[in-house]
């Protein structure tokens, strides 16, 4: 089945529910590149290659992604969001202190023409945060109302063409699926009788869905991951994906862990802890956030390394997680793991990893590519859930049903497939025979 890709005209308008350290390092880095005083490293959309065809058609089929699928250009996107509290993006940005004030200084005036909205904010779902930048309204339904007010205000102001929206909030608690989230009408009943059950990051959701906005979820709240409005997005066609950005510790246990199951090695134990001091840190110093965080950390090693397939391997692995909010390291986060591994004959080894990463810079790409490729989704009518764009999180959304590929490996196979195939262009298996099969033919 061919796919029509409309080509992306006009003006892209990015929504970022949250304008504190992840939201202004991605814009502050955008306008920096457009003017030619940083560089996209960490960007697939900008930096990365995709192979096309085969090997021995050599060099010039390895093109740039971005001149091999329709993508929006960099200089024509509009930022906008929302945010508790109500310092511009340039004052933003100074305060969570990622990007030096050399640069800053020099993208200083199209930050401070950003100022965010009033957020919608419920502090039953960030217990660690306070803020008077949001607003009022008698219901949740209200409040989705209010919203909507604000995606067609901004489209029309900044003469938008398109709209995305990308979650950089902070992590809400710990939130079970419950009968409202079920269908759109107890849903909608819900937003108009103000239930307990649904948090800010899903009236965020369903405003998005209900305007025709993509929405992509980077914390591990379960916003759009509820039934009610993955039918909603099928309905209204409208593409989205989630959640939680994969960056530190987890960026490397996907990476890790990968390589140790293809050696068919052992693991007892995974110890991992970190230390972090942004407003993230603040508000997972919360038990009952951390656990949502938790979850999705802990959720990862278990499609990767299969107990239940492998239990001579790894049926007794213990695995724990921990983040420590620490002040003085900021946004500077460190992370330690510690693995317990066996090989041959059941003989014991151990592997360290310390790695002291930059949390916001590592997720100001994610944001970047999400934005730019459920645009691309959106644009080529492929409602509902993404699941080619799960690279990017670390508790990938799924059809029902369907447990989530978490190698990094794969998830890359999967999603340079899938612009093969909007484009197209044979998928590609790195099968190989055919070029042996051709050789034995050519031996006489």
């Amino acid at each position: 089945m061919s796919i029509q890709v409309q080509e992306p005209k006009g003006t892209l308008g990015i929504l970022t529910p949250g304008l504190g350290a992840v939201a202004t390092t991605f814009i502050a880095g955008v306008l920096a590149i457009r003017k030619g005083a940083g560089s996209p490293v960490g960007s697939l959309t900008q930096l990365g290659n995709i192979r096309l065809g085969k090997r021995t058609e050599g060099d010039f089929r390895q093109p740039l992604i971005k001149d091999f699928v329709p993508l929006q250009d960099l200089d024509a996107i509009a930022f906008g969001g929302w945010d508790i509290f109500e310092d511009n993006a340039y004052d933003a940005a100074v305060k969570a202190d990622v990007i030096n004030a050399q640069m800053l200084d020099q993208v200083k005036t199209e930050l401070s023409a950003i100022k965010p909205m009033k957020a919608v904010f419920d502090k039953q779902f960030v217990k660690n945060l306070d803020g008077d930048w949001v607003k009022k309204a008698t219901t949740k339904m209200e409040l989705a109302g209010l919203l909507m007010d604000d995606i067609r205000n901004f489209r029309e102001q900044h003469n938008c063409d398109r709209l995305v929206m990308v979650w950089c909030g902070s992590t809400e608690v710990f939130t079970e699926l419950s009968a409202t989230h079920q269908s759109i009408e107890s849903f909608e009943n819900g937003l108009r009788e103000n239930s307990a059950d649904i948090s800010p990051s899903m009236i965020y959701a369903y405003a998005s869905i209900k305007c025709g906005v993509p929405f992509a979820n980077g914390a591990p709240n379960l916003a759009c991951d509820i039934p009610a409005l993955l039918e909603l997005a099928v309905l209204n066609n409208v593409a989205v994906a989630g959640k939680d950005f994969k960056t530190g510790q987890t960026l490397m246990k996907t990476i890790v862990a990968p390589g140790l199951a293809a050696r068919a090695l052992g693991i007892k134990g995974w110890f991992s802890t970190n230390i972090l001091g942004n407003r993230d840190g603040e508000v997972l110093d919360d038990p009952s956030s951390f656990k949502t965080k938790e979850v999705s950390k802990l959720s990862v090693l278990k499609d990767i390394l299969p107990p239940d397939l492998h239990p001579e391997l790894y049926k007794d692995l213990y695995h724990k997680v921990n983040i420590n909010y620490y002040p003085p390291r900021g946004d500077n986060k460190e992370s330690w793991d510690n693995i317990d591994l066996f090989g041959w004959l059941g003989y014991e080894m151990q592997i360290k990893i310390n790695f002291l990463c930059r949390d916001s810079i590592l997720a100001a790409p994610i944001v970047l590519d999400l934005a730019l490729f459920l645009d691309l989704a959106q644009r080529c009518r492929m409602s509902g859930i993404q699941e080619w764009l799960s690279f990017y999180f670390k508790s990938p959304q799924t059809a029902p049903g369907l447990n989530p590929i978490h190698d990094i490996f794969k998830q890359l196979m999967k999603l340079e497939n899938t612009l093969r195939h909007i484009m197209g262009e044979d998928l590609i298996t790195h099968l190989g025979l055919d070029y042996y099969e051709a050789l034995a033919e050519k031996t006489p």
